[in-house]
């Protein structure tokens, strides 16, 4: 995928190369006035600040929106050189009606780029994104985006709103000397605004128009494992209300107006044709019960229908109908969770849409009812009564629908009845004929994400360990391994990642044996089974040896270990139990001197327990780690940072051999 986003952006690249030279114009006062404003508080790695943005709404009608945007960046290093070019994007129901920037040098002319110098260009299709789609971007690249300048843009669009809201995303990357967001709306409309990640500030009120300020903004530093972008960055989401509330594309006071908005979207759209019938009825007639039937439809629709997506306009949100879907045989999620639904109504069985995003805390409790927080469709299966398939985990009750089966049609390599760890304890909207309801998914139980570890294993008096080591991985630790193996024909290369498994743990290794198993039957655990050679393992000190019982896999984390404190809580990819247990048999002639201490560490959100212990001439080392909640928040990340500490002590650990006694 980078390779394909790198051309794209050589493309780009050449194709502004190609822009003739703009001419000298003065940039607008509104620029001017920034030249001697103070910068907003940064250090000394920030690449550019924002000194000015600007958006100005005005709704003229339910049909249509006037958007203007004004900002102004001064670059501080060469990374900040990226501002200087422009992209606005575009599609069928949006166009750019003026496109124009500037650059103030700290010397010399100010120069123009008109919307006439700028490219159109369409996004790389990449893996996994739409095959087809109306959006497209206009470029325009500022000259002279060099260190002390100061670039700007200015462009204005018209749009024909699906619904009648708007979100200003004020905070980014960069810190925000001053933010502004205007909102003019026609006479007897009303608004709704409302404030996430950040202190709500009031509006200036001058008739029909609304003003907010906002100033000093800190920019957001990337911290890995850290929330989504949506989880963390100050936002304003706006409704908006005609008078009479007569508009069919309203703005959403709550989840249940978005969920009938959604319901009429997808209306009618899973009946089934008389082939599709066909099929479902085909797929199901030798299981013999109902979980069996809905496993046998969920499997057609993960691994039969490839995903393509297809979005045009509102197709963006509503899903292709269950018919040209199933003869197409390609959708993209929302078109593999209507073709899910429709078959199974064909077995007597009621399913509902959950529209969700795909990033764990994207969408919360406090998020208000929009479109924008929302990228992935899956369903909600009502379970009949009497079902009661022990793989079948992923649910949760509902007050009205009883027991619900949450399913993702689009992830081919998470068994039915199981989710991935990015929806386990997401939340999603629950579409119903009554409307919508935003729901909480069940987190599964850690045993269901994990990998178990075993090895036995031989040391010779020169220090040399060899053995065979099985593991057993399933959960999102099996989706990863087939994911990673999907493309793969030959069998060397198959064994590639336990190459880089055992590259982190061993300083010279030599794998002699391996095999995979359960490659493509994703319902059952993942297996690699290998043999190895390890040379030099064991470090003679004078006439011991010193043994590390932890022989591979690595459980600690230098993620904390940084020189700036966190400022954002520590997000785990789900719940998840690892356990090692490698029995080392020692060579003849030696006996166990000492031996690292056991460990005992338990938190809230993990645990961590470990033992080393003799049993005749063989070394035994056992451990587990746990992952229980999916978030650490500040206040216990030191106790985070704490426990990957205990764990990356007892990883080093060795035993001490000695020769035995006659």
């Amino acid at each position: 995928m980078w390779r394909v986003l790198l051309c794209f952006a050589l493309v780009v690249m050449g194709c502004l190369a190609g822009v003739p030279p703009c001419a000298a114009g003065d940039a607008p006062a509104w620029m001017h006035a920034l030249v001697s404003a103070p910068l907003p508080a940064h250090d000394e790695k920030t690449d550019a600040v924002l000194l000015y943005s600007e958006r100005i709404v005005t709704v003229q009608s339910a049909d249509k929106f006037k958007i203007t945007v004004r900002e102004a960046y001064k670059i501080l290093r060469p990374g900040g050189r990226e501002y200087g070019t422009v992209t606005v994007s575009y599609n069928s129901h949006s166009k750019i009606t003026g496109l124009r920037g500037w650059c103030i040098p700290a010397q010399g002319k100010d120069y123009e780029v008109k919307d006439k110098e700028a490219v159109e260009i369409s996004l790389p299709k990449v893996d996994g994104s739409e095959l087809v789609s109306d959006v497209k971007d206009k470029l325009l690249r500022i000259p002279a985006a060099d260190v002390g300048n100061i670039v700007g843009y200015e462009y204005e669009k018209e749009l024909q709103p699906f619904v009648l809201q708007d979100v200003w995303r004020f905070q980014e990357a960069n810190p925000v000397r001053e933010a502004h967001y205007t909102l003019q709306l026609p006479a007897g409309w009303e608004y709704k605004a409302t404030w996430m990640n950040y202190p709500e500030v009031k509006p200036a009120q001058s008739g029909n128009q609304s003003q907010w300020i906002v100033s000093d903004i800190k920019g957001i530093k990337h911290e890995d494992s850290m929330p989504p972008w949506q989880g963390v960055a100050g936002q304003m989401i706006v409704s908006f209300f005609p008078s009479g509330g007569s508009a069919q594309n309203q703005g959403f006071q709550n989840w249940k107006q978005m969920g009938i908005w959604y319901q009429g979207l997808t209306s009618g759209r899973r009946d089934a044709s008389p082939e599709l019938k066909q099929k479902a009825a085909s797929l199901t007639a030798s299981a013999s019960t109902p979980a069996a039937k809905m496993k046998a439809l969920g499997e057609f629709a993960q691994r039969d229908i490839r995903y393509v997506a297809i979005e045009l306009g509102i197709g963006g949100w509503q899903p292709h109908p269950a018919a040209e879907v199933f003869a197409h045989h390609y959708g993209d999620c929302k078109d593999k969770a209507t073709l899910m639904g429709a078959m199974l109504h064909e077995i007597g069985i009621d399913s509902y849409y959950v529209v969700i995003n795909s990033e764990r805390g994207s969408v919360t409790p406090e998020t208000p009812a929009h479109m924008g927080g929302f990228d992935h469709v899956i369903v909600a299966i009502k379970l009949p009564d009497g079902v009661s398939e022990g793989s079948l985990v992923a649910t949760a009750a509902h007050p009205k629908l009883g027991k619900i089966l949450f399913f993702d049609p689009t992830d081919e390599l998470t068994p039915f009845g199981q989710l991935s760890g990015a929806l386990q304890a997401n939340y999603g909207l629950l579409v119903t004929p009554d409307g919508g309801e935003l729901i909480a998914l069940p987190e599964l139980p850690p045993a269901m994400n994990g990998i178990q570890r075993t090895a036995k294993l031989n040391l010779s008096a020169t220090g040399t360990l060899s053995g065979e080591v099985q593991e057993t991985r399933v959960g999102d630790r099996a989706w990863s391994q087939r994911w990673a193996l999907r493309t793969v024909t030959k069998d060397t290369d198959r064994i590639k990642p336990i190459e880089t498994l055992l590259s982190h743990s061993l300083a010279t290794f030599q794998i002699t044996k391996a095999s995979v198993g359960n490659l493509q039957l994703t319902d059952q655990p993942f297996l690699y089974n290998y043999s190895v050679v390890a040379q030099n393992y064991a470090k003679p000190a004078g006439n011991l040896l010193l043994v590390r019982p932890r022989f591979v896999g690595n459980k600690s984390s230098d993620l904390l270990e940084t020189k700036e404190p966190r400022k954002y809580p520590v997000e785990f990819d789900g719940p998840s139990r690892d356990s090692d247990s490698f029995e080392i048999t020692l060579p003849a002639g030696y006996e166990v001197d000492d031996l690292p201490p056991p460990v005992n560490a338990d938190y809230s959100f993990a645990s961590y327990h470990s033992k080393t212990e003799v049993n005749g001439n063989t070394l035994k080392y056992t451990r587990t780690f746990e992952v229980k909640e999916l978030s650490v928040p500040l206040s216990k990340v030191e106790d985070l940072k704490k426990l990957y500490r205990i764990i990356a002590s007892d990883e080093r650990n060795t035993a001490v051999l000695k020769p035995a006694a006659h």
